[in-house]
């Protein structure tokens, strides 16, 4: 068996040039065999791209024979509960999350989110429907749900222009956690109390604003923002 010149790996009796450095093999007293298969492909494959539309079509068949079965053995096990809601309910919120984005290209960021916050709408609302919430839907699930998507839609547009670096990104991530724990608990007083009394989001946000001015003047300062690039491999 003969080995490479140059780096020494060992060769195959097929190879005309050297797998690892790309060394060409040269010796007259053994050719190389050129009848003999490669042990190795010469020539580079390439992976047929997956059909978007195939692909759609087989996970909206996955959750639609998920619900219809669910469905199917509520109504004749236990017809009185309608558990199957909580599958039903799941398997839609998939498909809203999943298959629009893979059919519509280039799908708008705001449009994204509000398929994305009506797919948990529509999933709270089910499981309202079954524990005859309806009240607690509207009154307090559904402000939660919309500030939420506020929340987020202002998260993506900022990402979308201060997307420099991990650490703008993350300090936009962290505020944006403090802001939003706030208003739930907006919302929770006003559902129940029909008073704001802050006191554990206050704890939140307070941590939230200790953690991104430190990670804002790290990114101020070019010295300290070089240093947690090399420290934290950012």
């Amino acid at each position: 068996m003969p080995y490479c010149v140059h780096c020494g790996v060992e060769l195959d009796a097929t190879a005309t040039f050297c797998p690892l450095c790309q060394t060409p093999v040269l010796d007259p007293v053994q050719p190389p065999d050129t009848t003999s298969p490669k042990p190795f492909p010469t020539q580079r494959g390439e992976v047929a791209p997956v059909s978007k539309q195939e692909l759609a079509l087989l996970l909206s068949a996955m959750l639609i024979c998920v619900a219809a079965c669910c469905g199917l053995l509520n109504l004749f096990l236990k017809p009185g509960r309608g558990w199957s809601l909580y599958v039903i309910g799941a398997a839609a919120m998939l498909w809203l999350w999943l298959v629009p984005p893979l059919l519509a290209r280039g799908m708008h960021l705001l449009l994204r989110l509000l398929v994305d916050v009506a797919a948990v709408g529509l999933y709270v609302y089910l499981i309202s429907m079954d524990l005859n919430g309806q009240a607690w839907f509207w009154g307090l699930a559904a402000p939660v749900i919309f500030w939420g998507g506020a929340v987020l839609l202002l998260l993506g547009l900022v990402l979308r222009v201060y997307r420099r670096s991990v650490i703008t990104s993350l300090t936009i991530l962290i505020g944006s956690l403090g802001v939003f724990l706030f208003g739930v608990e907006y919302l929770i007083d006003q559902w129940l109390y029909r008073a704001w009394n802050p006191s554990w989001s206050l704890v939140v946000l307070t941590i939230c604003v200790g953690l991104v001015i430190p990670l804002i003047i790290v990114r101020r300062i070019p010295s300290l923002r070089e240093e947690a690039h090399k420290r934290f491999h950012l």
